[in-house]
């Protein structure tokens, strides 16, 4: 076995990630920069910036020659990185935003960079990073040290992670520390926390912690944040974005014989690349991409038929494809997580299920991987910041507005959401349906935070009730509430009467402002769009539905219909929400208004879709979860709730419900 390395010497290049295109440009063409502090760096680059869609359709080293592509300002090209000699990228807050794609720093890595560093490193990329040997940090006072020529002892790296974190750094990824930790020459540390009032989160992951991998035991009676462990899993889902690489690594670390753990706590999606041939341009044709897109979904296919799992496929009409069965985020919520379990998946909106009083977050490929082996899946246990929703929404508005509010909060705009999960309570939150809850555990990914959760109860409980045909009872069993005196990083008490209809301008999420200030914020003129999307996980579900027919069908009884020039997509997260719009009668109105009608996948959302732009002067509103740079096309994305989304359609230009 390798003994780890105990320092390390970096002499290849720096790469300053600028603003200041000349000067991006200038290094990537072979010119070193002096490190000047004051010189102002690129923030909340995104995974989708550094491994856009398209280059995710390839899962191994290939994935070096594009790293970064994406990469606003379009300065970076083919081979740019990986030809470029740079052992080390830095930029400004917020790196790694965005998407749990693992294949952002594994690109990174492959392209030969070995070290992050950034003001701020973003969880879920962060962990990937630690899995595949990336090294990562936000002390600047390593890069002089580097600049200076010094030998950095492998120590510097670790500073501030937990000791499983840190042993993973020091042994160079996740694989080499367990197969240290099955030799027995390293332990995860004991957990020694005291019984104490703990969360939501706490008490799920006390309640999952693993005390005796090879008996099987479980539950300690207490633990604290900064508390790290390996927690046992109720729930694993990849979807065809993933799988293959996950797959590959599964089978490249454990031998192509190794058998899954429990593959019927192991489900996998064909929800992410369904349309994507509607939508590819003819370039990526050209490079052979179709067919390498097509793979992923075929090796998927092999990968859930050896194993036995559960693949939610394709769905077909006359022998027509029409769409997925679902999105996973929405099938999740309809017929497979409960209350008080641990769910993973390979994407960073798993937390929607927080909805209904599970912990549920995203992982990458090499977490995965290591899960579908062992159930097991390292934890860290996180801080909380609970959100405390007073009072009652004034008509027009919905949880997305109040979550595009939350994100603009100074906590979550200055990076100090990072990490931390999202607690939802109050009697705000008791009076919204499960689908408006899901859209805030939906989002608090979109503010760098570990996942959302809010408390189970009679809503949740009637629902699966309803949905699954589960007893009440047992339902309520399963139910995990926070203790009296519980500890929490943060609280804000938020007036659901205080917030407006609001809208989140192009770029972040977090740009949320109140929808009647747009038009001064763009030098006194409207917002016209040519592209109106209402769909995605967050804005396909059921509740949704209701808010897009009820502004349609207003709208027709006055005689009104999608304005000229803009293109209305309605796209269901599931089947199952399809039939629900089919028998409310909202397809009927949906056409009456001019819409267009999209069966289940993520579609436009991660420019996979009908609703994608096509050139860098479109402008779309939409009721996705996020719009950063070429998310969804080159062209410009506003964030906003369904029911502005369907006025905005009408009106040809970006107004709330009462302006038509």
């Amino acid at each position: 076995m390798t003994t780890p390395a105990r320092s390390l010497k970096i002499r290849g290049r720096i790469l300053y990630l600028t603003d200041d295109q000349a000067l991006l440009a200038a290094q990537l063409k072979g010119e070193n920069l002096v490190y000047d502090p004051a010189r102002p760096l690129m923030g909340s680059i995104s995974t989708d910036e550094i491994t856009p869609g398209w280059v995710c359709y390839y899962y191994d080293e290939t994935l070096a020659r594009y790293c970064m592509v994406g990469l606003r300002g379009g300065a970076v090209e083919k081979d740019a990185i990986k030809n470029g000699g740079f052992d080390v990228i830095v930029s400004g807050t917020s790196k790694g935003c965005g998407s749990s794609r693992e294949t952002a720093p594994y690109s990174e890595l492959k392209a030969g960079v070995k070290l992050v560093i950034a003001k701020n490193i973003e969880k879920i990329y962060g962990q990937n990073s630690q899995n595949i040997g990336l090294l990562t940090t936000t002390d600047f006072g390593i890069l002089e040290r580097i600049i200076k020529g010094e030998e950095i002892e492998m120590e510097a790296f670790t500073k501030g992670l937990d000791p499983i974190s840190a042993s993973i750094v020091l042994h160079g990824g996740l694989f080499a520390y367990n197969r240290a930790r099955l030799a027995g020459t390293v332990a995860p540390p004991a957990i020694t926390t005291a019984s104490r009032p703990m969360n939501l989160c706490e008490k799920i992951l006390a309640a999952h912690a693993i005390v005796d991998a090879r008996e099987g035991k479980l539950g300690v009676n207490g633990v604290t944040p900064g508390d790290a462990f390996f927690a046992r899993t109720d729930v694993r889902f990849s979807h065809e974005y993933v799988t293959p690489m996950a797959d590959a690594l599964f089978r490249a670390d454990m031998g192509d014989d190794a058998k899954l753990t429990d593959p019927e706590s192991i489900w996998a999606f064909r929800d992410h690349l369904t349309f994507l041939d509607l939508v590819m341009p003819k370039k990526h044709i050209e490079m052979g991409l179709k067919e390498q897109a097509q793979s992923l979904a075929t090796v998927q296919e092999g990968f859930s038929k050896r194993h036995g799992i559960k693949l939610y496929g394709e769905v077909h009409r006359d022998g027509h494809l029409v769409g997925s069965e679902a999105i996973c985020h929405n099938k999740v919520i309809e017929e497979i997580a409960l209350p008080g379990q641990l769910v993973i998946g390979t994407d960073s909106h798993t937390c929607m299920a927080g909805a209904l009083g599970c912990f549920a977050f995203g992982v990458g490929s090499t977490d995965m991987a290591n899960a579908w082996f062992t159930k097991d899946v390292r934890v860290t246990v996180p801080e909380t910041a609970k959100f405390v929703l007073h009072g009652a929404m004034r008509e027009g508005v919905c949880a997305k507005d109040v979550m595009l509010h939350i994100l603009s909060q100074p906590f979550f705009k200055t990076g100090q959401g990072i990490g931390k999960v999202l607690e939802f309570t109050g009697e705000g939150v008791r009076a919204m349906s499960l689908d408006e809850r899901a859209t805030l555990t939906n989002m608090a990914v979109e503010a760098g935070g570990f996942t959302g959760i809010i408390e189970a109860d009679e809503v949740v409980v009637d629902y699966l009730v309803a949905q699954r045909g589960l007893k009440a009872d047992d339902v309520r069993a399963s139910i995990v509430r926070a203790d009296e005196g519980a500890s929490y990083v943060a609280t804000f008490d938020v007036d659901l009467a205080a917030i407006a209809p609001m809208v989140a301008t192009p770029g972040d999420p977090r740009n949320g402002i109140p929808l009647s200030t747009l038009k001064a914020s763009n030098g006194g003129a409207d917002v016209a769009i040519q592209i109106a999307y209402g769909g995605s996980c967050t804005g396909g579900k059921k509740a949704d539905m209701d808010m897009y027919a009820a502004v349609l069908e207003d709208a027709v009884k006055k005689g009104k219909r999608v304005a000229d020039g803009v293109h209305l997509y309605i796209q269901f997260g599931s089947q199952d929400i399809r039939r629900y719009a089919e028998a409310k009668g909202y397809l009927d109105i949906f056409a009456k208004a001019g819409a267009e009608l999209v069966d289940p996948s993520c579609g436009a959302c991660i420019k996979a879709g009908p609703g994608v732009s096509d050139s860098p002067d479109q402008i779309t509103v939409s009721a996705i979860n996020r719009n950063f740079p070429g998310r969804s096309g080159p062209g410009k994305v506003y964030l906003a709730s369904p029911l502005v989304v369907a006025a905005s359609a009408i009106a040809g230009k970006i107004v709330g419900p009462a302006e038509i």
